[in-house]
């Protein structure tokens, strides 16, 4: 790669100054450095590139690999087996179950009227008769140029 130190660049600036003028020679660096900037965003886009790539291929390679996992896993551990199938519990907490001649146990659900709600204060207020209303304020006087 390039490697510059200290007295190189001294001996291209001095260059530079001598054949491209004390005058010109902002506008040459500014160009120079413009190019350079360039340069760079076009270096850091490839590689970025090509960072990704490998990225996703190391994730193509280990879901190959995590698939081929799951294959043997599933091979050796077949669904039925792992587990039994599930049995219903109808006494989940161990409550004492109710006499089956039980009443109350056997009857038919009641339809029950739901809960009036109250209206939200914000409605109720901006609704109300019983509120003032506002009387509009007079229009402001302007001030006279001067």
């Amino acid at each position: 790669m390039l490697d510059f130190n200290a007295p190189e660049f001294l001996v291209v600036g001095i260059v530079a100054l001598l054949v491209i003028g004390p005058k010109d020679l902002p506008k040459a660096l500014r160009f120079v450095g413009q190019w350079v900037g360039k340069a760079r965003r076009v270096a850091n886009q490839f590689r970025s590139g090509l960072d990704t790539m490998i990225r996703e291929s190391e994730l193509a390679e280990m879901e190959k690999k995590w698939a081929e996992e799951n294959a043997r896993i599933m091979r050796e551990h077949p669904p039925e087996k792992m587990l039994p199938a599930p049995v219903y519990d109808p006494n989940p907490h161990g409550a004492v179950p109710a006499d089956v001649s039980d009443p109350v146990e056997n009857a038919a659900p009641v339809m029950v009227e739901p809960p009036a709600l109250k209206p939200d204060p914000v409605e109720a207020v901006a609704e109300s008769p019983a509120a003032p209303a506002r009387k509009p304020r007079a229009p402001r006087k302007k001030k006279a140029e001067s």
